[in-house]
């Protein structure tokens, strides 16, 4: 290797794949002019390589660097950085730790992966002296990454709060605009590609996961601890619940959280009501943001597009611009920060139950004189105190919607009110609750 010099191989030329291949050929001479580092694709594993992707670049070019065998671009000597591109859990992550044996730096957008097996990973990593890039994995094009290992490193981080799921979000912005329901939604975001044939990962919240257990561990130093993140994703979500929130005067939106509360770290995706007035009341369509706020810093946020073959790409190439320049001046590796040493945590994870929030209730009672209060003392009996009410329409004889919106209270005692509300004669359906974040009238 010269010393002006750093070597790629991409392994997976799908999207992201496509978009970072894309990037680093037609900006070449923009990164080289702006880093003094020759940046060089050499070699890209896929077991299609006959596709055009529509790469402008000389078609000698792009042929002479394609290749079905994986293996062969891991071994090369002369690869410096290996790009892993093909996401899912195997065969990537045999991929990427033959790279780390073979000492060579990594760069990924597999979150699912990072979640799931990124303590061994990381493990593996620092023993062998080398880096692993994985700014691209939460949120596309922003550089959230970058901002919680070096923005805010002086930082003490207070909360994170996350749309960090385009599809989610597209969903519920057109459920909001249109007043149309669930199911008509995701039709439409699956014809306009925004969500797959099989839309679990991203409507059941788990997409949102595996990127807040990422934002986790670089917060709070704990282990990638994915199976102890909360999940619940939008299905149960309605056209009237989001009539009701606006109302109230709250938007509906998937959150990813993640903060500190009574000494230990929550981690949850759910639908969650945020106050109109909110800045990320307002993120709409495909688009991400994701709100920090640091003891020093205060509030800050980050919004752009989360996903896409350029984007995510961009993101990519930056990791290896920064690896490549730590190549190119001996450094050693930068410390990860995430929490993967389990004898580095300092927070425990606390428990869904033990989570304290405001509610929205829509239960669906009887039309009858006497069903609030009989309501209101079963929640008052759970210190669940009432912040405002909507009742509408009269049906004699059949059930109505009845929306309630409470003071602060402790999960637990939410979901022991309900089970017993719901048991009611009167109550004719499972009661539907939200949880709703932002400051206390």
């Amino acid at each position: 290797m010269s010393k002006d010099k750093i070597n790629i191989g991409i392994i997976g030329f799908g999207t992201v794949g496509t978009g970072t291949a894309k990037i680093l050929l037609e900006n070449s001479s923009l990164i080289k002019k702006r880093t003094g580092i020759d940046f060089v694709l050499k070699r890209i594993a896929d077991l299609d390589i006959k596709r055009d992707r529509g790469i402008k670049v000389p078609a000698k070019t792009l042929k002479d660097i394609l290749t079905t065998d994986a293996s062969a671009l891991i071994n090369d000597p002369d690869i410096d950085i290996v790009v892993e591109l093909i996401g899912g859990i195997h065969p990537a992550k045999d991929f990427m730790l033959q790279a780390i044996k073979n000492k060579k730096h990594v760069v990924t957008a597999n979150k699912a992966l990072l979640a799931t097996e990124g303590n061994e990973i990381f493990a593996e990593a620092e023993s062998n002296g080398v880096e692993i890039g994985f700014e691209a994995s939460v949120a596309g094009g922003l550089p959230i990454i970058k901002v919680l290992r070096e923005g805010l490193v002086a930082n003490n981080i207070i909360a994170v709060y996350g749309i960090i799921n385009g599809t989610s979000n597209y969903i519920l912005t057109k459920m909001t605009d249109e007043k149309v329901e669930f199911s008509g939604a995701l039709k439409e975001a699956q014809r306009l590609g925004y969500a797959e044939a099989d839309p679990t990962f991203d409507i059941e919240g788990i997409d949102a996961s595996h990127k807040l257990t990422i934002l986790s561990s670089l917060s709070y130093g704990i282990p990638l601890s994915y199976d102890e993140v909360y999940k619940e994703g939008i299905a149960k979500i309605t056209a009237q619940d989001i009539e009701f929130a606006s109302e109230l005067g709250y938007k509906i939106k998937l959150l990813a959280i993640t903060k500190l509360s009574d000494g230990g770290v929550e981690m949850r995706v759910h639908p969650t009501m945020i106050p109109n007035e909110y800045l990320i009341s307002k993120v709409d369509g495909v688009f991400n943001a994701i709100y920090v706020e640091g003891d020093a810093v205060g509030a800050t946020m980050y919004y752009g597009r989360g996903a896409g073959d350029m984007p995510t790409g961009s993101a990519v190439v930056a990791d290896i611009v920064d690896i490549g320049k730590r190549i190119i001046r001996s450094q050693k590796a930068i410390k990860q920060q995430t929490g993967w040493r389990a004898a580095e945590q300092q927070f425990r994870i606390r428990k869904m139950e033990d989570i304290e929030s405001m509610y929205y209730f829509r239960f669906s009672a009887m039309d009858k004189p006497g069903v609030l209060s009989k309501i209101s003392g079963i929640l008052g009996n759970y210190n669940i105190s009432i912040a405002s009410v909507i009742q509408k329409g009269r049906r004699i004889g059949g059930s109505v919607p009845l929306v309630v919106l409470t003071h602060i209270a402790k999960e637990r005692d939410v979901l022991n009110a309900i089970k017993e509300i719901d048991n009611l004669p009167v109550v004719s359906d499972k009661t539907l609750f939200i949880r709703v974040e932002g400051k206390e009238e």
